[in-house]
């Protein structure tokens, strides 16, 4: 029987792990430093998670201000079935974030967005730089054409999804939080400064 957390409670907020692969190798990300700790849980993976294991671990959507797609991986890599329990978290009254690394269209090779519209009620995409030579120093990405992919996917979801933040954190090697608030504001989507080594 795995012991495997899928569902993490932060807050009044419900975080569901349903991965841990990712297109990026992010430097300062735990899991890049072998830590696959967040707050007290353990978010080591011994398989993917189908929906009604997914579900299961839920419980009643309700109770929680926010569901949140994020752990040690990319959810929207698993795009499937993250919009298969988005559906079912929504007919029960839930509200559904996205943590995300904003490289889905790039990965599924079409535009994603309007699958989401309905479902997801915001989305905080990891910019982390406000340019490709900085964000590639700092993400690493595995795939070319990331950094331009990830700006296209801010654009395609401002206007669609009802909350769109881009993030950068506050206190890496070049990065220029104000040069990035600029960069969201081009792509008419909020921004957010995080702090380095804050999870949550």
């Amino acid at each position: 029987m795995s012991t495997q957390t899928i569902s993490y409670q932060i807050e009044d907020r419900l975080y569901l792990s349903i991965t841990d692969h990712c297109t990026l190798v992010c430097e300062f990300c735990p899991k890049t430093q072998g830590v696959m700790q967040v707050h007290d849980f353990d978010l080591t993976v011994d398989h993917r998670p189908e929906f009604t294991e997914i579900v299961e671990s839920i419980g009643d959507p309700a109770e929680y201000t926010q569901i949140v797609f994020c752990g040690f991986g990319e959810p929207t890599l698993r795009l499937k079935v993250l919009l298969e329990v988005a559906h079912w978290i929504k007919q029960r009254g839930g509200t559904i974030r996205i943590n995300t690394d904003g490289l889905a269209n790039l990965v599924h090779k079409h535009n994603v967005v309007p699958e989401m519209v309905g479902l997801i009620d915001e989305l905080s995409i990891s910019m982390n730089g406000q340019n490709e030579e900085v964000y590639n120093r700092h993400c690493q990405p595995q795939l070319e054409g990331s950094f331009e992919a990830m700006l296209d996917f801010l654009r395609a979801a401002a206007g669609r999804i009802p909350l769109v933040t881009a993030t950068a954190i506050d206190g890496l090697d070049g990065v220029d939080i104000e040069a990035c608030r600029r960069l969201t504001d081009e792509c008419g989507v909020g921004f957010r400064a995080r702090k380095l080594d804050i999870v949550g």
